[in-house]
This record gives structure tokens, C-alpha cells and sequence, in this order.
């Protein structure tokens, strides 16, 4: 049997309050194979997002491991967890975290440029990425010239930069109507079936289903852990669409 690319063992974590810890995370372990697609979910202050930090090296635990295709992210120095989340993760946010004063094709590149891919090969990846996400013809456009589902999937194109094999999401769908949501699920469920691993955090019960595994948090543990048919988010998006009137 293969390790899993992502393991959580015994995780812990407490942030203080003033003179006092408050604990978010109580003793989580959790084992995400390789090519799973996994839905954390949970109440505000479940632990949920600071779990999926903790998961990308955002944040350390207070207590416990976390091992990621093989490496322990405790042991790392911070030179080389900074190199692990660039190529091994690729993380979309909320709110996108788009530099403003750079266009498209260049927010998609600066990954690239940290990884010292060289120039000719950045800017084919760049067009590569962003056509694929169904942006090409937007790639000299700055966020504020793009709508929120646009520039969700500059983000994304960000994310896949330096080709990641884990893909991390926290609320990835969160400020986007219904329609933009679904056609966000579908280019995820897309690049999980090419094999990524996909972790995320939703609030939302119609994003869940379109995950095989909903992890179900509260109170800093896991609550539970159900793997289920994934939905199809195309046929999500198809329901959301007016039919054409003959």
C-alpha cells in the first residue's frame, strides 16, 4: 500500500487569549490518499480552516505531525517549507489574493518566477494555464477589469503555476453567486480526476457533494468522515442555466 500524500497525526493546536489558551484543534489525525478529493466542513470555530492551515504550513501545530508525501513539515526550516508549498501546493482563497497592479498572465507567472522556471517556458505555461481555465483572452487584464468568477480562476491558474500534485482551497466559492460557484466546482472536479489532490473548506452543503470524502468537524475534532458519490458539478451548472426558448 502507498503512503498517503497528505497525513495529520495527533495534531493539537491553541492560540492565547490574552493569559489563557483557547485550543482549536483537539488531537485531529487524518490520512488523505493520493488523488483524493476532500471537503472539510463544520461550524465557525470548528477548527476546519485552521486545520487546512496547518495542512498547507501556514500555521504550526502546537503539538503533532504533519507529513507531506513523506516530508515532516516540523522538521523543515523555513527556507524549505517556503520551496515544499511552492511545488508541492497550490492554495486559492476566498477573496483571491490577486496582486492589483498585476495583470493576469503576470499574477499567474510570479509563482513561476519565485521558481526560477525560465522566461520562454513561464510565458508558455501562462497562456497554457489561463486558456485552460478559459481566461486567454484575458490575459493582459488586471483584476479590477475582471469579474469575481474571473478572477477565481486567475487564482487557480496561479495555483497549478508550478504544476502542485495538492491543491488547497479555503472558501473557494464563498462571494460567488451560484452559477460562477458550480463552474468553479467543475474545473476543480476536472483537475482531480487528472490525478490532484484536492483539500478544501466550504460552509456551503451543495459545494460538499461535489467532493468524495466530507470531513465533518467540531469542537477541534473530527466529527465525521463520509465518503460518498460525487456529484457532478457540470450538471449542477446546467440546472443553474436558463434553457434556450424555442
Amino acid at each position: 500500500m502507498t503512503e498517503p500524500i497528505i497525513v495529520v497525526d495527533n495534531i493539537h493546536k491553541s492560540y492565547l487569549m490574552g493569559k489563557d489558551a483557547v485550543p482549536a484543534l483537539r488531537g485531529v489525525t487524518l490520512n488523505i490518499e493520493r488523488g483524493e478529493f476532500v471537503c472539510l466542513m463544520g461550524p465557525s470555530g470548528s477548527g476546519k480552516t485552521t486545520l487546512l492551515n496547518i495542512i498547507g504550513g501556514l500555521d504550526e501545530p502546537s503539538r503533532g505531525h504533519i507529513n507531506i508525501e513523506g516530508e515532516k513539515l516540523v522538521s523543515l526550516t523555513e527556507d524549505k517549507l517556503a520551496r515544499l508549498r511552492l511545488d508541492k501546493m497550490g492554495f486559492v482563497f476566498q477573496n483571491y489574493n490577486l496582486l492589483a497592479n498585476f495583470t493576469a498572465f503576470e499574477n499567474v507567472e510570479a509563482p513561476m518566477v519565485l521558481a526560477r522556471v525560465p522566461r520562454r517556458e513561464r510565458s508558455d505555461r501562462v497562456m497554457n494555464l489561463l486558456e485552460k481555465v478559459g481566461l486567454a483572452d484575458r490575459a493582459k487584464h488586471y483584476p479590477s477589469e475582471l469579474s469575481g468568477g474571473q478572477q477565481q480562476r486567475v487564482a487557480i491558474a496561479r495555483a497549478l503555476a508550478n504544476d502542485p500534485p495538492i491543491l488547497i482551497g479555503d472558501e473557494m466559492t464563498g462571494d460567488l453567486d451560484s452559477e460562477t460557484g458550480f463552474a468553479i466546482m467543475a474545473l476543480i472536479q476536472q483537475l482531480n480526476r487528472e490525478g490532484m489532490t484536492i483539500v478544501f473548506v466550504t460552509h456551503d452543503p451543495r459545494m460538499s457533494k461535489f467532493a468524495g470524502t466530507v470531513v465533518n468537524m467540531q469542537d477541534g475534532q473530527l466529527f465525521n468522515i463520509t465518503k460518498q458519490e460525487a456529484e457532478n458539478a457540470n450538471d449542477s451548472l446546467l440546472r443553474t442555466q436558463k434553457l434556450p426558448t424555442s
